[in-house]
Parts: structure tokens; sequence; C-alpha cells
């Protein structure tokens, strides 16, 4: 890779901030590439601070085309190496399903120093997206199965809530900051606790979206004014459960039609429920958050 640290010298220079913002991999993520698997070498100013050339970010783009079809990242520098036309091995190649079975293993143990270490690690390594579809999400639809009636479940349960509300908010608080897309409110509903509703957030604070999210979800009848008074561009319901045929059927229709702004439903809920909700005036976006978010951002008037 001598090639990218002698790039001409009237090569246009860009840095790490401007890189983030044009690929979309954070800044912590662009410096594990490099440091841990040597995947980019940027320029260095005198005073240490990084500077990528077009030939880096074009090689961060295809970086990302690798890991978003299922190659782990310490298989990416070999395949980089390799001509265009090479084609990535099946998905099942990558390590995704080892990282799934050690956080499962990790909370069912109460593991926290594990799940932080996890946690970390796989958000320094892959984007956001990847990082939902082929981990988180999963992970949480099968520890929900798991919990159905087993002994030890809900202090599982509860242990996983308070970890993800800590290290999700704390990236909220800082996203939020740079952001300058639309309001989001996003909020459990009545019968389901907060995991979807902070993975949804995550994914929406990824794609620009300046996030407010609830813990529990207040009366119905009080969003109106929450949604006014947040100046809120959209509000996003989650669940993981079918929940009650009346609310779904009746009072989330009524509320759509009280709202300024779109009212969304994502999570197993909006799956489950499809059916109930044509025509509603609710915005049913499925249960994969990253495509949910997409779909979101359509609705929202530039």
């Amino acid at each position: 890779m001598s090639d990218q640290a002698n790039h001409p010298a009237d090569t246009p220079l860009y840095p790490i901030r401007e890189v983030s913002r044009l690929t979309g991999v954070n800044a912590v993520t662009l410096r594990a590439w490099e440091r841990r698997y040597g995947l980019i070498q940027p320029r260095r100013t005198p005073k240490g601070h990084r500077l990528y050339a077009k030939e880096d970010i074009a090689r961060v783009e295809r970086i990302l085309q690798w890991l978003n079809r299922g190659v782990p990242v310490s298989q990416v520098r070999e395949l980089l190496e390799q001509p265009e036309a090479v084609e990535a091995p099946p998905p099942a190649a990558g390590d995704w399903q080892s990282q799934r079975q050690q956080l499962i293993a990790a909370v069912e143990a109460l593991d926290l120093e594990r799940l932080e270490a996890l946690f970390n690690q796989a958000l320094a390594l892959y984007p956001v997206t990847p990082c939902l579809e082929e981990l988180w999400q999963p992970v949480i639809r099968d520890l929900e199965e798991r919990w159905d009636d087993r002994l030890g479940a809900d202090l599982q349960r509860r242990t996983l809530e308070a970890f993800l509300r800590t290290r999700i908010g704390t990236r909220l608080y800082h996203a939020n900051a740079q952001a300058g897309g639309p309001r989001l409110l996003v909020l459990p509903l009545p019968d389901d606790g907060p995991l979807w509703g902070l993975l949804a957030a995550l994914a929406a604070a990824d794609r620009g979206f300046r996030v407010q999210w609830l813990d529990a979800a207040p009366p119905l009848q009080e969003l109106p004014l929450a949604a006014e008074r947040l100046h809120a561009d959209a509000l996003l319901l989650t669940s993981g459960k079918a929940e009650k045929a009346d609310l779904v059927r009746r009072q989330l229709p009524r509320l759509a039609e009280q709202l300024d702004a779109p009212l969304a439903l994502c999570g197993p809920v909006a799956r489950i429920r499809r059916g109930d909700l044509e025509g509603s005036g609710v915005e049913v976006l499925g249960d994969d958050l990253p495509s949910a978010m997409t779909r979101l951002q359509s609705l929202i008037p530039a």
C-alpha cells in the first residue's frame, strides 16, 4: 500500500472529519482500520493530524463494500490487494455468527466487561448498519425468544437494557451535537421495554437525525404535545411484541390524525401488525432498522 503514502504534491487532501462525513464511517473506525489492520495509510501534518487523498476515500468505500457483504475486517486487506473483479466469499465466511454467540453468552452470564468489549469492538471496526443487521438485531431476537418464562430472564433483560441505555445514550449525545438533520422522537410502545427503541435511535443517529429518545412511553394523548414542545419532525414508535389489538387498530391511527408530523412504527411489531395498519396513516417501516431509517427519511420534507 505504499502508493497510498506517496500522493502527488498537488493531490487534494481531506481531514478525517470530512472523510467521515463523505463516507459515513466515524473517525474512531477509520483510526482502527489504520492502526489495527493497516487498511488505509493517510498522510500526516507536522502536528500529526491525518489527511486523506481521494484514493484513500475510494479505498474506504471499497472496505465498506466488503464489510457489507459479510467479510470480516481481518480479511479485507488481502481482498483489497486483489484485482477488482475478485468475488467476495459468501456471507457465512464472516465472523458475525461468532460475535453473536459471544454477545449472547455475555448477556446470559451478566459479564459486563465482556459485553463492553464486544460492543466497543464491533462499532469501532464496522459501520452501524452491518452491526445492527448482522449483530444486534439477531441477538435481540434470539434473546427475546430465550427469555420466555426462563429463570433469570428478567435480570438479563434489565441488565442489557441498562448497559445499552448508557452506551447508546452517550453516542446519541455526541451525535446530536453534530447532526443537522430532522428531529426525531423515538419511544417504545406501552407493552415493550426500551431495547428496540435504543437500536432504532442508534440507526437514526447514524443517518443524521437529531434523536430525542424516551425510555418509556407517556400516555398516547400526550404525544401531540410532546411532538410540539420537542419540535419533532417525526415520531417513531418501536416494539418487539405484537402489542394490544385496540392500541394498534384504533389508538395509533387516531394519534396519527392528531399529529402534524409523520407517525411511524418499526421493530417486530411493524412486521406482525402490518396488515392491521394498512391505510391508517401510520407509516409501517418494518423490522429491519437501517432500512426503516431509509424509508423514514423519504417521509420527511427536505
